[in-house]
């Protein structure tokens, strides 16, 4: 019962927070001012937008599910659960007027098989997972933490800053997943003001991320990230248990699911092709035409 209970969370916190992603991405990405250098410039104009404050409400909403969820389920299969928000977010995108590329629709079927599969591996009970190592659990943190940085501060300014902010976003989101299953399964109070610390280090790169590319690629990008990271730690750090036969098989195929789902809806878009080096048209020459 409770496991059924926490997965039915899982999957409310999903369609809070992905509606919420959504929302605060069509309020930031018309914001020409937000930086870091104008911290409070910044925290002023989202505050003062309607639309971000109902989505960074349900945001909050979506939070606490998620927290109830994972006091009940194991990180692996609530986050698992979770990952179909990522199809989500994408109908909301679709139904609002911006049409998804095939590959994006393929990625939504790919997701919603992947929590069937999900379901049929939970018809067969599993053995109590063993506890997880406090100090491993804080070194894999410190380390999703400092890569995260190094996307937000160094790759950002190099190469798609859209793309690496989304990326450092889901890595913060990710470990401070992980940090709050340590604070709920009663790994010590040391977790609480980590995931506190890492939730707001992802929601300042992900406000970030909002401004400088389309939704799928940021709110897109950073669920698919925020999925490999709690998925993966559940098996290798929380030591989630996986059952035997068919049950485990699609227990298996259910995790590569809803990432491969995710990797098809996350994807950046070609960029337009740049035609400023291409000749002038014949007869037009500085807005105006030649006789």
């Amino acid at each position: 019962m409770n496991l059924a209970a926490g997965l039915v969370l899982a999957l409310l916190a999903a369609l809070a927070l992905n509606a919420g992603f959504f929302a605060q991405h069509g309020a930031t990405n018309t914001m020409v001012s937000l930086s870091l250098r104008r911290p409070l410039t910044s925290a002023r104009l989202l505050v003062t937008n309607r639309q971000w404050l109902l989505g960074y409400a349900a945001g909050w909403v979506g939070w606490g599910i998620y927290i109830a969820a994972l006091s009940l389920a194991p990180l692996s299969l609530v986050q698992a659960v979770s990952a179909g928000g990522v199809g989500v977010l994408a109908v909301l995108v679709h139904r609002l007027g911006t049409p998804l590329e095939a590959r994006e629709r393929l990625g939504a079927v790919i997701a919603v098989t992947g929590l069937a599969l999900l379901g049929l591996s939970l018809t067969v009970s599993v053995t109590p997972a063993p506890r997880a190592h406090t100090a491993t659990l804080l070194i894999v943190i410190a380390m999703g933490t400092a890569v995260a940085g190094l996307l937000a501060l160094v790759v950002a300014r190099l190469l798609h800053s859209a793309a690496a902010l989304g990326c450092a976003a889901g890595l913060l989101f990710g470990v401070g997943d992980l940090a709050t299953k340590g604070a709920v399964g009663g790994y010590g109070l040391v977790f609480v003001p980590l995931l506190a610390v890492c939730t707001a280090l992802g929601f300042v790169a992900l406000q970030l991320a909002f401004q400088r590319g389309r939704v799928m690629e940021t709110a897109g990008l950073s669920i698919l990230v925020n999925n490999i990271v709690p998925i993966a730690c559940g098996l290798l750090v929380f030591h989630d248990s996986v059952p035997t036969g068919l049950a485990g098989v699609a227990r298996v195929a259910s995790f590569a699911a809803v990432v491969a789902g995710a990797v098809l809806l996350a994807h950046a878009p070609p960029k337009p092709a740049d035609h400023s080096g291409l000749p002038e048209p014949v007869g037009v020459r500085g807005g105006s035409s030649t006789n």
